[in-house]
């Protein structure tokens, strides 16, 4: 392995944490900088502040060994080669991204450099943020000859963050100077050359010491494109695959059978073809929103990802309309809601479909009975217990006496529950599944009327067999 590297990551949020543990297993020396004391202090103690397979163990490896925390950022910029900015970029009311978090840093930094560093960021931002952080350094009295500014957005999916970290598809990397480069390229060397993959108690993965990930070196500027560029590409793909689906329910269509033939060509690929209640977490709405934005201050018609958005948000409305045209009056109903957070395997609810079908749902007068896994304390937060909100510690319980149940996030338990079981619970053996996690036919088979994205309405006396037609 190469030599190790000493590298600060300012933020210890989900980019910054796993960001800088994962620089820890690649054998380098880590601090990780944060304003909130009661945070460090807590993960000084080897407490792990999100739900992220792979992180405590990890955590509790190199904790005040390769990595340590700190506030204070004075002192890692100047125990550091390599700076990683990895802070929040809120969206603001504009729809831009927030940088206000990113200049402070920077600022900080300044104030602090006495010998050559990379400042590299790390957090999600829009095009130019480089030339930004470079002129607020140079105002606070910076010569240019002790610092570069370089690019290295983040690809990580939450949940898997830590395997996607160290098992990357690519990694980017925008720089404008030779000596930037160089030092990010040594950084990234365990993984780039394979010396990572020879270990035995390395984290697994689709990477090996034959097949390491690739290192792109571009421009600064296309670094930053290529973020926002990849994530607003996703969305379009899953609010395309959406639209598909309503047309699917128009014409009596199974849109799981349209998405494996679209996503059986090469040139498309199966993944983000999966319908549901739309997309959300900290990526995807603030970056379509940020990156259309930035395309509008540079007089571009981007409105395409208008329509993408727009698709995303009516997805909710018509999902609503499907749980009205399940109990026809909703008013008064008990309804038991499975998943909160924005996808599975996360407790992240930012942006979260779920919570805002929950929202939804109690404006119309329901009475509400939620499980989720992992993100039932983050949603206590924002959607407090009540007589018309209550959580519960399992997907049967929730079931108990309700009227429908609610399929809202895809957790992998959701898809592996005892159906004989929940339609004994439930009032009416009524399942809305907003996420595809069962086969239609199975539902009708165990007593349930079911009702999905894109695919018809099953009920045990209107079955659904296997090739998706009707038998009557």
């Amino acid at each position: 392995m190469s030599l190790s590297s000493k590298i600060a990551v300012v933020g210890s949020g989900y980019v910054g944490l796993v960001a800088a543990v994962c620089f820890a297993e690649m054998g380098h020396d880590v601090i990780c900088v944060d304003n909130d004391e009661k945070k460090v202090a807590a993960l000084c103690g080897g407490e792990v502040p999100i739900h992220e397979d792979n992180l405590p163990e990890l955590l509790q490896r190199y904790c005040n060994t390769r990595i340590r925390f700190m506030t204070n950022l004075a002192e890692a910029t100047q125990a550091s080669d390599a700076i990683f900015i990895a802070v929040g970029t809120p969206q603001s009311e504009t729809g831009d991204a927030d940088l206000s978090y990113v200049e402070a840093v920077a600022s900080e930094i300044a104030r602090s450099l006495d010998s050559y560093k990379v400042i590299v960021e790390k957090s999600t931002v829009p095009v130019y943020t480089n030339e930004w952080i470079r002129r607020v350094i140079e105002r606070n009295g910076v010569p240019q000859h002790l610092f570069d500014v370089a690019s290295n957005p983040e690809f990580l999916r939450e949940g898997t963050a830590v395997e996607d970290f160290l098992h990357p598809d690519r990694i980017v990397v925008g720089a404008n100077s030779e000596r930037a480069a160089r030092i990010l390229q040594d950084i990234y060397s365990p993984l780039t050359s394979g010396a990572y993959y020879e270990r035995r108690d390395r984290i697994p993965g689709r990477n090996s010491v034959a097949e390491p990930p690739a290192l792109l070196l571009t421009s600064t500027k296309s670094a930053e494109i290529i973020k926002h560029a990849s994530n607003a590409f996703l969305a379009m793909k899953i609010s395309f695959i959406n639209a598909v689906s309503n047309l699917c329910e128009a014409v009596d269509a199974n849109v799981e059978q349209v998405a494996k033939g679209i996503g059986m060509d090469e040139r498309i690929g199966p993944k983000f073809l999966r319908p549901g209640i739309g997309y959300g977490g900290s990526c995807f709405p603030k970056d379509v929103a940020a990156f259309r934005s930035v395309a509008e201050q540079m007089g571009l018609d981007f409105s395409l990802l208008a329509e993408v958005e727009k698709i995303n948000n009516l997805q909710k409305k018509r999902f609503l309309s499907k749980v009205r045209s399940a109990l026809w009056t909703l008013r008064g109903k008990r309804l038991a809601v499975l998943g909160l957070a924005f996808k599975g395997d996360t407790d992240d609810i930012r942006e979260s479909p779920a919570i805002d079908m929950v929202r939804m749902l109690l404006a119309e007068g329901c009475s509400i009975c939620a499980y989720d896994p992992a993100a039932m304390e983050r949603a206590r937060q924002v959607l407090p217990e009540s007589l018309q909100m209550q959580y519960v510690s399992d997907a049967y319980t929730a079931a108990d006496n309700a009227d429908a149940l609610l399929m809202l996030t895809d957790w992998p338990e959701f898809s592996r529950l005892d159906l004989d079981k929940i339609n004994q619970a439930l009032r009416y053996p009524i399942v809305v599944d907003g996420r595809n996690l069962y086969d239609p036919a199975a539902m009708a088979s165990h007593g349930i009327t079911y009702m999905s994205i894109g695919r018809p309405t099953v009920s045990p006396s209107r079955e659904l067999a296997s090739d998706g037609v009707d038998r009557l």
